[in-house]
């Protein structure tokens, strides 16, 4: 088949061409945002009613970030959450992998039941299991520096622990793992590996794609919560970013400061995606193994 120089280019500038245009509509939003944060109310809203929204004109300041900033602990509510959801992902992607690594390759009475019941959980609501889960956690004990404590509201580890192990993150790490050749877990065995050699050594080099994709969601969902740190926060200094949006919305409202808020609190996600989506290519080159 001879293909056509001139028609495969034009075919390649379309394909980059729509490619580009369904980008700028994904980054409209962010650039009114950004542009917003820089303008006073009065502008902002005017602007809305033109292509001016999307362009830094007319008077632009930092006064939107000096006020937000004055409003509300935009830097503790940044650091809550950026707290939160890395240890949550760090957790979560070595429990939910070594559930996986035990369904997938571990052979044990009731396994497959076991798998069936995680992966029913996904048809849950949460707001079905918030309050016993709260009434749960307000009764659970720990051990902490203080000693015994009774009870884990206003606290990091009830934002975190409940979250850490979840079926649709199990799922993924599943199907990845059934796609590994069998080949090297067998070779591995044969050799004299432990289970937990084949897990670290054999298996988790091989799972940078799926690694990135469960960190990604995991820290969406994470990065996002509201109605649980509304409910078992009560103190402003373990309160996360999505909870103290309220703070902007309580007497008058100051759009400019909103939006303000929303830039500062989107740079962590911004950076953890970057990061990820790099991560995530450099797997597939390095790796490269298909099952």
């Amino acid at each position: 088949m001879v293909i056509n120089p001139d028609n495969y280019g034009l075919r390649l500038f379309v394909r980059y061409l729509v490619l580009c245009l369904i980008a700028l509509i994904f980054i409209f939003p962010l650039v009114f945002m950004i542009n917003s944060s820089f303008k006073p109310d009065s502008q902002l809203l005017a602007d809305t009613s033109s292509l001016r929204a999307f362009l830094p004109v007319g008077d632009i300041s930092l006064d939107n970030y000096f006020g937000a900033f004055q409003r509300a602990p935009v830097g503790l509510f940044v650091f809550n959450s950026v707290l939160v959801t890395g240890m949550t992902v760090v957790l979560s992607l070595l429990i939910c992998s070594l559930a996986a690594f035990s369904f997938t390759f571990l052979r044990w009475k009731g396994r497959d039941v076991m798998l069936s019941i995680v992966i029913a959980t996904l048809i849950i609501p949460f707001e079905i299991i918030a309050i016993p889960l709260l009434l749960l956690v307000s009764k659970l004990p720990w051990i902490g520096l203080n000693g015994l404590e009774l009870g884990w509201l206003n606290t990091y580890r009830v934002q975190i622990i409940p979250w850490i192990a979840d079926g649709l993150t199990i799922f993924l790490f599943v199907q990845y793992f059934k796609g590994l050749p069998g080949e090297l877990i067998e070779a591995s065995r044969v050799e004299g590996a432990s289970w937990w050699q084949v897990y670290y050594r054999v298996v988790m080099p091989l799972s940078g794609p799926v690694l990135a994709t469960a960190a990604i969601l995991k820290f969406l969902v994470m990065y996002n919560q509201y109605l649980w740190p509304l409910i078992v926060v009560q103190q402003e200094n373990h309160r996360p970013v999505m909870v103290g949006l309220g703070y902007f919305f309580q007497l008058n409202v100051a759009w400019g400061e909103v939006m303000a808020y929303l830039t500062l609190i989107t740079v962590p996600v911004l950076i953890f995606y970057l990061f990820l989506q790099r991560a995530f290519i450099a797997s597939i080159a390095s790796t490269g193994v298909k099952g």
